[in-house]
């Protein structure tokens, strides 16, 4: 995967993770929010990794 599909990905995972918290938090589901919050810092890890592949170039 290249940078830009890894940011990509990023986006998405940060933005489902903040609708589960949410949803978690306003229905006082403790495990949605959980989840909501672990894919949230998936995103950002992904984020890392395609900044990461950018600066190193894609062939890693």
């Amino acid at each position: 995967m290249g940078e830009l599909t890894d940011k990509v990905k990023a986006a998405g995972n940060k933005a489902a993770g903040s609708v589960k918290e949410a949803v978690g938090d306003a229905t006082d589901n403790e495990r949605l929010e959980a989840e909501g919050k672990a894919q949230k810092a998936k995103g950002s890890v992904q984020d890392v990794t395609g900044t990461v592949k950018g600066a190193l170039g894609d062939d890693i």
